[in-house]
Order: C-alpha cells, then structure tokens, then sequence
C-alpha cells in the first residue's frame, strides 16, 4: 500500500468504511450517567486539532481534556492528566505518534491509544500494533469511523478501517502464493531506541538536546549515534537526514 505525507488540512468525508467489529446501537455508546472519555489529542497541525476535536467534543460520551503538538508533549500530557485514550498522528516533530505509544504503553499500560493518521500504510499499521495501539484510523474517514474507533478501543476491542481489511488479505495472499511465507514483515534494521535517536539527530537536535529528552546522557546518544552510522554504512549526520526521511521519521 502507498503511503502519503502528513496534511495539515482536514480530509474530505469518504463514505463507506465501519469497525471490524460492528457494535449494536445498544453498545455504540456508554449510557449518559457514566462519566466521558477523557480523550489527548495530538497532532503537530493546529486545524486538524481543531476538526478533529469538534468530531469527539460532540459526543456525549467523549471529552477531549488536552492536546499536544509533537510526540514527546503527548507522553507529558499523558503522564501529568488523568487520561483513558490517547488519539496519536503518525508524523509528528521531536517525538512520532509510533514512537509516543511505545512510551505511553510502557509508562501507562492502562491507557488506551488510538492512532489516527494519513497513512493508509502496512507497515505502519503493523508497527502500529506492536506499539500498543488498539486502533488505526485515517483521517481521510474520521468523520465517520472516529468516534467508533475511540469508543471501541476503550473496551479493548481492535479497530481498523475495512480498506486495511482487503489490503492485509490480499497481502497474505500475494505472500502465501509466491511461497514467502507469513512470518510477518522483515526485522527492523535498527532498534527502537536508535529509531528514536535517528530522527532527533534528523531534526538538528544536538547530542545534549537529545539526551535531555531521552532522559539518557549525551555520551550515550553518541554511541547509539556512532552505532547507526555503522549499522547503516553512513559516514555523517546529512546521511542520516535522509535515512531518515526515506523511513518517514521526518517529512521532506
């Protein structure tokens, strides 16, 4: 499946699309005595906040309670708020929304997370998952999916749009018939901690900077720096850029 830059204008509604597993009007939402969902929002572009705050903020159920415009602010909002959902971007500065929901799933494991994005991608759905995302949602339906999604991902039920449906059906097929097997998508060449790094050093973060952020020292960011130059067969930060951009840590 091909995937698409980050939009900071809210898609058009296209039509068609409902949850994996449908709920029942009786189950769609929770009754009005209990208390709403207590939603984090974040995006690196203020509109599509915006819109997407008016599609939550109009349920009866759901409250959106903050917002964040990177990654790292949305592990700060998280760990300071009495939060249930976090609803992620894929692309975002500083911190992407994979990158936050691997945080967010080993700081609160109870916290529910939701990714919402521009990217009708299988990898990134995948990686999505191992995250510790209940579902995955594009922007370009949140007007009609979204408000399931949350509310779906809150009782521990996953939730993908049916276009990801086909496309991992015909994926498994394409594999399956030409013998690969369906062991998954290939190992990732760095590890998660270096992925992190990379994108940092991307953005002109200086080794300090980074460690500050990573709550590790500048010493180590060198040497998660120095391995990914060696894993990668780069020689210098220029390189890295536009690793990094390839992989999608940072937008052109």
């Amino acid at each position: 499946m091909p995937a698409g830059p980050s939009s900071a204008r809210f898609p058009a509604t296209q039509s068609g699309a409902s949850p994996v597993k449908p709920s029942s009007p009786e189950t769609a939402a929770p009754p009005p005595s209990r208390p709403p969902i207590r939603v984090l929002l974040a995006d690196d572009h203020t509109l599509v906040r915006r819109g997407v705050r008016l599609i939550l903020d109009g349920e009866p159920d759901l409250e959106v309670v903050a917002e964040a415009g990177d990654g790292a602010e949305a592990v700060e909002r998280a760990r300071a708020g009495d939060i249930d959902l976090a609803v992620l971007d894929v692309a975002m500065p500083r911190m992407t929304g994979l990158q936050a929901a691997r945080e967010l799933s080993r700081r609160l494991p109870a916290l529910r997370i939701l990714v919402l994005t521009m990217y009708d991608n299988e990898q990134y759905f995948f990686e999505a998952l191992k995250a510790g995302a209940g579902g995955y949602v594009l922007k370009s339906v949140a007007d009609r999916d979204l408000v399931e999604a949350c509310r779906a991902v809150v009782r521990d039920e996953p939730f993908i749009y049916p276009g990801a449906e086909r496309a991992l059906v015909r994926s498994y097929l394409e594999r399956l018939h030409r013998g690969d097997g369906v062991e998954g998508l290939p190992e990732r060449p760095i590890t998660e901690r270096e992925e992190e790094i990379l994108k940092l050093v991307a953005e002109g973060h200086t080794s300090r900077e980074i460690g500050a952020l990573l709550y590790i020292s500048a010493k180590t960011v060198e040497r998660h720096r120095a391995n990914l130059l060696q894993k990668l067969g780069m020689r210098d930060r220029l390189e890295l850029t536009r690793y990094a951009i390839r992989a999608g840590l940072i937008d052109p």
